[in-house]
């Protein structure tokens, strides 16, 4: 990751902070058109053959395609991704967050207009403009955080506790079943919008060793190998090399990645220190 934290120190202010909400605003505008004038979405479609025809809004307005049918479980998941979509960008920075979503969307375009210079004017015929919809970047979403916190439970339906990774696993094994049934009846341009939807994830996470680092079996490990160290004392860095920050829960220093950020909690008892991995997601001491 460290091309993305090079890339961060030069355009970090340009982040969006808050991002989610304005999400759910482009969502939530997406519904207002589809109960008001249900046949403009097709006019909002991502289809490059009408926009080389000049009708060039359709390469941003896609966004406001709805990624479901209104209903009350649909409200019950806009407020689910709010609640993801926030944590997330409290963990990883406004900019990096920015970067994950904005990501998605450019490859989202990208594989539309590469879909459409391999099959044509089928393009259009097969309505395929509807297919690329917000829907697998929302899913993105979910997989970022299943990777970011796989331990965290939440309430499904708001009744059963469940890890948020066995939901990322679900989707995951979902989004692989639906390519393979594509695949099976022939319908292979279905792929495209799947794929181009979720390379954000891939490229942050699978391509990285970020997850690895995040594992329950690692974070034990590393939690009792600070253990069997002198407090404060960076490992395999000598006994002469003293860190002034360290983790309270992984116990990286400094001296283990320079980019690291540590801040003090202020609701927990005593000065314990976290790094920004762990800021908002360590249980406080009382």
């Amino acid at each position: 990751m460290r091309p993305i934290t090079n890339f961060e120190r030069k355009f970090g202010r340009y982040g969006i902070h808050n991002l989610t909400i304005y999400i759910i605003i482009c969502y939530v505008t997406g519904y207002v058109l589809e109960l008001l004038l249900p046949d403009i979405l097709s006019y909002l479609a991502l289809d490059p053959g009408m926009i080389f025809r000049g009708q060039v809004w359709r390469v941003l307005t896609w966004i406001l395609i709805p990624p479901e049918s209104l209903d009350i479980f649909t409200i019950i998941m806009l407020y689910f991704y709010y609640s993801i979509g926030s944590t997330l960008e409290r963990t990883w920075g406004a900019f990096r967050y920015t970067l994950y979503i904005f990501s998605g969307v450019i490859f989202t375009i990208i594989g539309a207009f590469i879909l459409y210079f391999v099959i044509g004017d089928a393009y259009s015929l097969m309505n395929l403009g509807m297919a690329f919809s917000t829907y697998y970047i929302s899913t993105s979403i979910l997989l970022a955080f299943a990777a970011t916190y796989p331990d965290m439970e939440v309430l499904f339906w708001f009744i059963f506790p469940l890890k948020i990774k066995w939901m990322g696993i679900l989707y995951g094994a979902m989004i692989i079943y639906n390519i393979i049934t594509y695949l099976r009846h022939g319908a292979w341009p279905m792929v495209i919008p799947v794929v181009a939807s979720l390379l954000n994830f891939i490229i942050f996470f699978l391509s990285t060793r970020n997850v690895a680092r995040y594992k329950p079996s690692e974070v034990k490990r590393r939690r009792n190998f600070q253990k069997a160290v002198n407090p404060g004392r960076a490992p395999g860095r000598g006994s002469g090399t003293v860190s002034k920050h360290k983790c309270a829960v992984c116990g990286q220093t400094e001296l283990d990645n320079p980019d690291l950020e540590f801040r003090f909690c202020s609701k927990c008892n005593g000065n314990y220190e976290y790094c920004q991995n762990h800021l908002f997601s360590h249980t406080h001491v009382k």
